[in-house]
């Protein structure tokens, strides 16, 4: 009798999951639109505005879309356990929101059985990188495409107009190889290429270059993110000698940012990279998530380390010392 009503429980608690599901990712979708809006220039909390956010959210979306099912389908493909992405929406608005005005702050899937051996645990890692990095390059290279012309810059800061260069000041974003790479490849001929402190009102590049700032920080070969699975996949126990590096150098990173408070001129640093290191070394720490327990050791074949070989690829092209410059006054 007992069993006969957990199962009848079941169907409920399935759909329950899933409007837990749909709901955070209606909410992100809110959020990024209203991120989109406010990357344009334009008032937030006037209804009208809506759409003109809309362009940004869909991309953003479908990036972190393809990121997480790239993991849930290799998961599925091996019979891994795991939930359906749970998306984080992050309201651009908040006040003294400084660090993060994209209007999320990604999305995360839950694996809920074990990993049977390094080759799945491989292709779980690498999977959603991968996926996320090739929407990101197809976005980035349609936006670098299809650029406007500088007019489309001077509809939103008409000032721009009247000066002889467009100043350098407010948000900017940090060059990386790809985007560099990506310019020179798809930007027609005499097209005007945005400054890095005016990318962001171009939804197109917006998300391309979030993207793939997004893969290079989930490609970091650390403790429960996609990089260190690969890293662990890759390179076995010295991994752990390889996340400890990378631990150092993002704290070193994090900290070189702190130096011209002190008089020393040293642009090579962003303060995001420490909040990030220790976030992983809390979470390592209070929760264990160190990589996951593997019954299977073998080595991984040469198909998937040439694979794991252009992991390395898209991190360094997607990496930025200094991913933003944020402005403090």
């Amino acid at each position: 009798m007992d069993q006969g009503f957990a199962d009848e429980q079941q169907p409920a608690q399935h759909w329950k999951r899933y409007f837990v599901h749909f709901s955070l990712f209606v909410l992100t979708f809110l959020t990024t639109t209203f991120a989109g809006v406010d990357w344009a220039v334009k008032d937030v909390y006037e209804l009208s505005n809506f759409s003109s956010g809309l362009t940004y959210a869909v991309l953003l979306l479908g990036m972190l879309t393809a990121h997480e099912f790239g993991h849930y389908f290799a998961a599925r493909y091996h019979a891994v356990e795991t939930t359906l992405p749970f998306f984080i929406p992050y309201p651009p608005f908040f006040p003294f929101n400084l660090f993060n005005q994209f209007g999320t702050l990604g999305a995360v899937i839950r694996l809920r059985s074990a990993i049977p051996s390094r080759k799945v645990l491989f292709d779980i890692g690498a999977a959603g990188p991968i996926a996320g990095f090739i929407v990101s390059a197809a976005v980035l290279a349609l936006g670098f495409h299809a650029l406007p012309a500088k007019e489309y810059l001077y509809s939103i800061h008409p000032e721009y107009a009247q000066m002889a260069i467009i100043p350098e000041g407010g948000l900017r974003f940090g060059n990386t190889l790809f985007f560099s790479l990506f310019a020179k490849l798809f930007a027609p001929n005499n097209a005007f290429i945005p400054p890095m402190n005016e990318v962001y009102h171009y939804p197109f590049l917006c998300v391309g270059w979030f993207g793939m700032f997004i893969t290079a920080m989930n490609l970091v070969p650390i403790g429960q993110l996609d990089g260190g699975h690969i890293s662990y996949s890759l390179f076995g126990n010295r991994y752990h000698t390889i996340a400890q590096i990378c631990l150092v150098i993002l704290v070193v990173l994090g900290l070189s940012s702190l130096l011209p408070i002190i008089g020393i001129n040293f642009e090579y640093g962003w303060f995001g990279w420490f909040f990030f290191a220790m976030i992983l070394i809390f979470m390592i720490r209070k929760f264990n998530l160190h990589r996951p327990p593997i019954v299977d050791e073998t080595p991984l074949d040469p198909i998937r380390t040439a694979l794991g070989g252009l992991c390395m690829i898209i991190f360094i092209g997607c990496f930025s010392i200094v991913p933003m410059t944020i402005p403090l006054q």
